[in-house]
């Protein structure tokens, strides 16, 4: 009797065991203790609100980079690297831009850093110029200024931050769910203000090829791109095709970058006579939760207004 006792007790014990988090680490499931927050690095401006929206409080948002550094030409630095060591996760673009990170995670202390692709879900959209993802494609890598492919990306990153962190993964989703209500709300918005405006018929350019995933929510697509890749003027000759492109087009209406105001975009203007829209690029400026969201909204105003005046 006293060894069926015994028995039963060890059974229990090692049931008990078995839902401990050093049994959950064993099992291959990240577990952290308990009143500790995960660290999560990001890279990118949108991917810092998105992070922030879906933990809330019960993690940390850590950019690798500080603001006011270009992404397309950021250069790891010494200080950058270091924080990499301190994270327990890191979210990437993965698709072509911020390819830095992958060469900053191996010289960090952390080498086998969890990685989680945001645009893991995201149907992928063919790159102007330069742009190569990890894949090996050429995709454009401007996702996240599509309000479509940011909610995509915010569902992956609650999913895979539950898997890390289990006692809070239906606190991320809930997170993410709300958050992704709040972008709808605004495309649909958006979209409602064109209800009764008559049926764009124009065709438009852009100075690069970032705003594709934007400019087809509203259902637009990108008769010609300026620039041969991004951040590079392109030459006279490139210049004077364009404006030969522009014009035997007929495009009326060029989107160009807010944060890079260029003198051959006057030329474009001044020679063709389009109208010129500014669109954001959501990479300057602090890091806050409210970024993404604020700023995606103007860039869905300018697109209404763009429709408007054309129609």
């Amino acid at each position: 009797m006293q060894d069926l006792q015994t028995m039963h007790k060890r059974r229990r014990l090692l049931a008990a065991l078995a839902c401990t988090p050093l049994a959950l680490a064993a099992t291959g499931r990240p577990a952290f203790a308990q009143g500790k927050r995960l660290r999560v690095g990001v890279t990118l401006h949108p991917y810092y609100s998105y992070v922030a929206n879906t933990v809330g409080e019960l993690a940390e948002v850590v950019p690798v980079i500080p603001a006011g550094f270009n992404p397309h030409a950021y250069e790891p630095r010494t200080e950058d690297i270091k924080r990499i060591g301190s994270l327990d996760v890191i979210v990437l673009n993965g698709v072509g831009h911020d390819d830095f990170a992958g060469r900053m995670i191996k010289a960090s202390e952390k080498p086998d850093l969890k990685v989680i692709e945001a645009n893991a879900q995201v149907p992928l959209l063919a790159a102007v110029g330069t742009g190569r993802g990890t894949s090996g494609k050429v995709v454009n890598p401007h996702t996240f200024l599509s309000v479509t492919a940011s909610i995509s990306q915010v569902n992956t990153i609650a999913r895979e931050l539950g898997k890390l962190d289990p006692a809070n993964a239906a606190a991320f989703t809930a997170n993410a769910r709300a958050y992704a209500q709040k972008l709808r709300k605004l495309r649909a918005d958006a979209l409602g203000q064109l209800v009764k405006t008559p049926g764009a018929d124009f065709r438009i350019a852009t100075i690069h090829g970032a705003y594709d995933y934007l400019l087809r929510e509203f259902g637009l697509e990108v008769a010609a791109v300026v620039e041969p890749a991004h951040g590079i003027e392109p030459s006279p000759a490139q210049l004077k095709g364009t404006i030969d492109q522009i014009r035997s087009l007929d495009v009326k209406v060029i989107f160009s970058e807010m944060d890079f105001p260029s003198a051959y975009v006057d030329t474009i203007r001044r020679e063709t006579g389009v109208r010129l829209y500014a669109l954001t690029h959501i990479s300057h400026g602090p890091y806050t939760a409210e970024k993404f969201e604020q700023e995606i909204a103007k860039n869905l105003a300018t697109v209404v207004r763009a429709i408007q005046e054309a129609a």
